[in-house]
């Protein structure tokens, strides 16, 4: 994969959003390693390019989980489409299904969405 939101533009770590979670470089390697290899699991393999790893390849940790994340939720919803009887059935299962678990995990983390 060679799309790491660079289109986006820097990754300041300072003004971060108030709601935005902190972490440290650490906590981000893990998570971003975690959603690497949820995303394998399902969608063609990834790179190893965390820093320190074989193929480093610059990005700070925190900017692979925003990646491999949309990566996961990419693959996921490329499954949803696969596997729904109907398109129907898919927009169903991609939008109000997917928007109440959203609003579920929500509540149980007592998170708010990140807005500009």
């Amino acid at each position: 994969m060679d799309d790491h939101g660079d289109d986006f533009g820097g990754w300041p770590v300072e003004n971060h959003h108030p709601s935005a979670v902190q972490r440290t470089e650490d906590e981000w390697a893990q998570i971003a390693r975690y959603l690497r290899h949820a995303a394998n699991k399902i969608g063609p393999p990834l790179p190893v390019c965390l820093p320190g790893e074989p193929q480093k390849c610059g990005r700070s940790a925190q900017q692979h989980v925003l990646t491999w994340a949309a990566a996961l939720k990419a693959a996921a919803h490329h499954i949803i489409e696969q596997s729904a009887p109907t398109p129907d059935h898919a927009a169903h299962a991609a939008g109000p299904m997917y928007q109440r678990q959203l609003a579920e995990l929500r509540a149980q983390r007592g998170a708010q969405p990140a807005t500009a």
